[in-house]
């Protein structure tokens, strides 16, 4: 299944056009035609199925056929909050394989330590938008503008709260700490780890402190695998 997006699509449509651009990969990379199927989310949970009636590599329109509600695969929302990595390739693997696996809201976090204070939310969109054609699935994550790490401490997200870090103070395994069906937020520090003001603050905040093991992990390998031990136990 070769899966589209467009935010703008409801059940109320009858007739959709897509823009030039999306048009031109239509026509011309994929070669359709007319009388051909073609499949379309809003990134809510519906798959639109559609025929193309027009195929023009600048309007090509699409007669909508039906529609189908997709629930989501999992009965939880998880909420990833993570300072930006140093090289932005490394944000952006970790996106695309969250995506794929499952995650609901992605924060950019700017801490003390963090080398990287200026993230585009419009490339993170673009990244998590890929991942969610490519893994055919139809409910599109969240991804927030950047905030310090003192104003998403002040947000007072919902659900189990943790936060991993790398300091010498008691943790518990976060493997141990996850319930099923529970919506989780989890911390995911910069390279140089937390600042001890910052641990103290999530600390007083009702975070629970988290390890994932003994190694040493990079940003991205960390935020990776808290989105996987969460889909992991959710099986």
């Amino acid at each position: 299944m070769q899966l589209f997006y467009n935010r703008e699509i409801n059940k109320n449509i009858t007739s959709f056009t897509f823009d030039k651009t999306e048009s031109r990969h239509i026509v011309r990379v994929l070669r359709k035609t007319e009388g051909d199927t073609i499949y379309i989310t809003n990134g809510d949970g519906i798959l639109f199925t559609g025929e193309i009636s027009v195929a023009s590599d600048k309007k090509c329109i699409v007669n909508i056929l039906n529609y189908d509600l997709k629930e989501k695969a999992w009965n939880y929302h998880l909420h990833i909050a993570v300072a930006p990595t140093k090289l932005n390739d490394r944000m952006e693997w970790f996106l695309e394989k969250a995506t794929e696996i499952g995650i609901d809201e992605i924060t950019p976090i700017i801490c003390k330590h963090s080398e990287r204070k200026v993230v585009k939310k419009e490339r993170l969109e673009k990244i998590v938008l890929s991942g969610m054609k490519q893994s055919l699935k139809f409910h599109l994550p969240k991804i927030n503008e950047a905030v310090t790490f003192k104003q998403f401490i002040a947000s007072k997200p919902t659900g189990k709260l943790f936060i991993a870090h790398c300091e010498e103070q008691e943790k518990k395994s976060f493997k141990t700490e996850i319930s099923p069906n529970t919506d989780i937020t989890i911390l995911i520090g910069p390279e140089g780890d937390f600042a001890p003001s910052e641990i103290e603050a999530a600390l007083n905040n009702n975070y629970s402190p988290v390890t994932f093991g003994n190694s040493r992990l990079r940003t991205e390998t960390a935020a990776l695998v808290a989105c996987h031990s969460v889909a992991f136990v959710n099986e």
